[in-house]
């Protein structure tokens, strides 16, 4: 444990290189102590069992033990939280962390660069807070490969046949819904799916890879130009804000000067209110920070329908919290309910 009320962290890397270089970023930083580090996953668990850190940043490529493994023994033994510091490379690998158990995932820190430290730091402070639970080891998640394999895969389609469209805004603690959410729908929808998901820059192409891996939708990454289609569902790319057109093509803006959260869900959902107006559907995540909820307000006074994830199945019940104490949310609902509702408004077709 750490002294003095500060974050005790665990760095977790083959490299030790990389663990002295985490090591400096948070001893730079007064709220960290460094308590152990740890070459391999044999060693982070036994750590992770001795120390009970606050924080625990994980490698995923690692002799004897590699990172999912331990990321799987230590939430399935002494459950913390985990931060997974990988490079770009390992984006869809990282994700699979993520069902395993991990918080967040974030890219490893450029030391010349004195914003990517402090955000660095900012999101191991986030995950450190957050509270996580031992999983049974029989336990299936809502990722479980066995899951999706049972279902069929979505038809290939092309153009627009429903003109409705759904909007889905969430950030920390995103990843795990966003699968669950997707991997729970019965089938295809008959509209376009968009997703504006908080995310380090260069990992969203992992991302779509590892949702459509383990969803039974077809999930990629939304490019410029390109028509929507019923079905499918795009995600943004950090390094732009994606938006839709009346056209109902995609396209990717350039980032706002001084833009905190990226890709912005404001920017997409409100383009949704907009193009689709009363047949706009949006459905805000997990989360922190308040990005989505000026879009959830656009589709709720456009006329389009508003859901909301609710408290107690939200990792951070922060900007979904928001969008419902103001009002712009209609359904508060469980995750595990969400894809339900999502299909019985489907169900009812176009509105008049």
């Amino acid at each position: 444990m750490a002294s003095d009320g500060k974050i005790s962290v665990l760095i977790v890397d083959y490299s030790s290189l990389a663990r002295s270089l985490l090591r400096t970023i948070f001893e730079s930083d007064g709220d960290f102590e460094v308590v152990a580090e740890a070459p391999d996953g044999v060693q982070a668990v036994e750590m992770t069992r001795r120390l009970r850190p606050d924080l625990i940043t994980m490698d995923l490529e690692m002799p004897r033990m590699g990172g999912l493994a331990a990321i799987e023994e230590i939430m399935c033994s002494r459950a913390r939280p985990i931060l997974v510091v990988s490079g770009v490379a390992d984006a869809e690998k990282a994700f699979t962390a993520i069902s395993k158990g991990a918080i967040e995932v974030v890219d490893k820190p450029n030391m010349r660069s004195a914003k990517a430290i402090e955000d660095f730091i900012d999101k191991a402070r986030l995950v450190s807070k957050i509270p996580v639970i031992t999983m049974p080891r029989t336990k299936a998640t809502a990722t479980s490969p066995a899951r999706v394999a049972a279902l069929p895969p979505a038809p290939p389609l092309s153009g627009c046949e429903s003109l409705r469209i759904l909007a889905i805004a969430s950030s920390t603690g995103g990843p795990q819904a966003l699968a669950a959410l997707l991997g729970g729908m019965a089938g295809p929808p008959e509209c376009p799916v968009v997703v504006a998901q908080h995310i380090s820059d260069g990992f969203a192409s992992g991302m779509a890879q590892w949702l459509n891996s383990v969803c039974p939708l077809p999930v990629r990454l939304g490019r410029d130009g390109e028509r929507l289609a019923p079905g499918t569902v795009y995600l943004s790319p950090s390094e732009a804000n994606m938006t839709v057109t009346p056209d109902r093509l995609i396209r990717l803006e350039e980032r706002k000067s001084g833009q905190i959260y990226r890709p912005s869900c404001d920017s997409l959902l409100s383009s949704v209110a907009a193009v689709a107006g009363r047949d706009a559907i949006g459905l805000i995540l997990t989360g922190m920070g308040s990005d989505g909820v000026a879009g959830m307000e656009a589709i709720s006074k456009a006329g389009g329908a508003t859901l909301g994830q609710d408290e107690a199945s939200s990792v951070i019940f922060g900007m979904n919290a928001i969008a419902i104490d103001k009002g712009w949310v209609q359904r508060v609902l469980p995750l595990n309910d969400l894809a339900a509702a999502l299909a019985d408004l489907l169900a009812e077709g176009e509105r008049p």
